[in-house]
């Protein structure tokens, strides 16, 4: 369903797995990062008025997620930990166009937020199925649910509000793009790591 090149190794969960504290924070933070990228979305395209009542509701949905992960920490004993700087975020920045009309930057905006979705829930769903730990086994298994809902919507509204774009084939370059990305990745106790 989500198209992505390449899955993530069930190993890595035993690497998430082996410091719950540190993989914890990444991932509250990874929610406070997805709310504010669906916030300047909203701010950027307010002419829109559906999009603007989807992401609000994301957003909103994603700071619940922030505190889920938070009351989650402070139950077992952890400290949320400083922001972390995301690479693989970051590295997908860079593969935004920049040099077009405002669509074609709207359109590869809601792009990134759908990779991003669709890389966390695979994420998630190697979590739920390979961790020993039965309640965060269940919790990333929800939010899986949540997580493939959004980059739905994101994807919906880029194949909605395009002029000029041909959203599928960019869509593929998207996927392709990450798959070659994501080699790089999977050795960390991150989220996107």
């Amino acid at each position: 369903m989500l198209g992505l090149k390449l899955l993530t190794d069930p190993r890595w969960a035993n690497i998430a797995e082996s410091n719950l504290e540190e993989i914890l924070t990444d991932h509250a933070w990874c929610e406070q990062k997805a709310a504010t990228n669906a916030i300047t979305l909203i701010t950027q395209n307010s002419e829109h008025m559906d999009l603007v009542e989807e992401l609000t509701a994301i957003a909103i949905e994603e700071m619940q997620h922030f505190q889920m992960v938070v009351d989650i920490i402070k139950k077992r004993g952890y400290t949320l930990g400083r922001e972390r700087k995301d690479d693989y975020v970051g590295r997908l920045v860079k593969f935004n166009r920049r040099d077009g009309s405002r669509n074609s930057a709207f359109i590869d905006r809601l792009l990134f937020a759908a990779m991003i979705e669709a890389r966390s829930c695979e994420r998630f769903r190697v979590l739920s199925q390979n961790i020993k730990d039965a309640e965060l086994a269940k919790f990333y298994h929800d939010l899986m649910i949540s997580e493939a809902g959004h980059y739905t919507t994101f994807l919906n509204f880029a194949r909605k509000y395009t002029v000029d774009i041909d959203v599928d084939k960019r869509w593929k370059e998207w996927l392709d793009f990450e798959g070659e990305l994501i080699q790089g990745f999977g050795k960390g106790e991150a989220i996107h790591g």
